[in-house]
């Protein structure tokens, strides 16, 4: 059998979830915001009744993959080890189930993700089939006594489809005392024949309590000052129940770039380029990636914001207005396909290694298009 990673071996390699600096979800104690969800878990697995594929989803960033690694240390771990109660999933840290679900070294677990590419220096876009196929070795070993295995795939997103098709196998004919989790933000592009096998749980956006208790343990983990109450609230709605969302943009400056970005739209139909010129050139070839990723995002948010406003009148009156201003009733759809063309260019540029100031000052020279009268 092949040597398990150890903790160094995690540290040292690229992990596509990790944001910068901040704990990983397998590394965060506590969960907030999700009891209800987490309490379900937990009475199904002390029933005895636990069924064998729970499928977690929800937006970015709220919770969904601390929850399926907490689930993960529960099962993994001894009997002695467990509240029994069916209330919690609570294990200690210390415990060696504990551990090694940290460092990823725990025989019975199996952890299904796209996979980093050291010589390209980049990680693949999707998970590939070949990954799967690590399936087949870790259900073939027989689990000692009565432990339970735990197969964790993060994201089911972003199986392929022959990836899929792997998953769907196992899923269809599950061996015995095997958990499979699966984490999906976009359940509705899942084939429905995994939908179909697994049990949904539905996780919602962190409200504001929850949200900000997340936001200041993972900040102190980081060693970093919480902002102040006017950031807080300016964060708390570009964040949208995301704690993810809300450390990006804390730690890439998010509320400057997103006055930056407001900035550039308001002038709009006719272009700020020196801004925009400026705004490329800081994301461009060799930019950090915690900034980029935080850019995009808050362009297409407000994008979707403006298209919503313009549809069914609801956001700031500040929003609803720009939306008057730059969107031609019969020009809507327009709007929703130039969303869609950002978000696909922006994967094409990663898939395929792209020049980013080319592709995003193209973005733009089609934004000015689409908002002159």
């Amino acid at each position: 059998m092949a040597r398990q990673p150890v903790a160094q071996d995690i540290e040292a390699a690229p992990e596509a979830d990790r944001l910068d600096g901040f704990p990983h979800p397998r590394e965060t104690v506590a969960l907030f915001g999700h009891a209800d969800a987490e309490r379900t878990l937990a009475e199904a697995f002390a029933s005895g009744q636990m069924h064998h594929a729970w499928l977690l989803t929800g937006r970015l960033g709220i919770g969904k993959a601390t929850l399926a690694y907490r689930l993960a240390r529960h099962a993994l771990a001894e009997p002695s080890e467990r509240d029994r109660s069916g209330t919690t999933l609570a294990v200690a840290p210390q415990t060696r189930a504990a551990r090694q679900v940290t460092a990823l070294s725990h025989p019975a677990l199996l952890l299904l993700r796209r996979p980093y590419d050291a010589r390209a220096r980049r990680f693949t876009q999707a998970i590939p089939v070949d990954e799967v196929r690590r399936l087949k070795s870790f259900l073939g070993h027989t689990s000692a006594g009565n432990a339970w295995r735990v197969v964790l795939i993060d994201s089911a997103d972003e199986l392929n489809v022959n990836a899929a098709n792997a998953v769907l196998k196992s899923l269809e004919e599950p061996p015995g005392r095997t958990l499979f989790l699966l984490i999906s933000a976009a359940p509705n592009g899942l084939l429905p024949t995994i939908r179909s096998r697994c049990r949904r749980l539905d996780l919602a956006a962190l409200t504001a309590e929850p949200l900000r208790a997340a936001a200041m343990a993972a900040l102190e983990a980081r060693g970093m000052a919480a902002p102040d109450h006017d950031a807080w609230s300016r964060l708390e709605g570009l964040a949208q129940g995301s704690v993810r969302r809300l450390l990006q943009l804390v730690a890439a400056g998010g509320l400057e770039l997103n006055a930056r970005i407001e900035k550039l739209m308001g002038s709009l139909p006719r272009l700020d380029w020196q801004l925009a010129h400026a705004l490329t050139d800081e994301m461009g070839f060799g930019a950090p990636e915690q900034p980029y990723e935080t850019f995009f995002a808050l362009f297409l948010d407000l994008l979707a914001r403006l298209v919503r406003a313009r549809t069914t009148g609801q956001g700031t009156p500040a929003e609803a207005t720009l939306a008057a201003r730059l969107i031609a009733p019969e020009r809507l759809p327009a709007w929703a396909e130039f969303w869609q063309l950002a978000a696909r260019e922006k994967a094409d540029a990663s898939e395929l290694n792209l020049d980013r100031k080319a592709m995003l000052t193209g973005l733009f020279a089609r934004l000015e298009a689409l908002a002159r009268p």
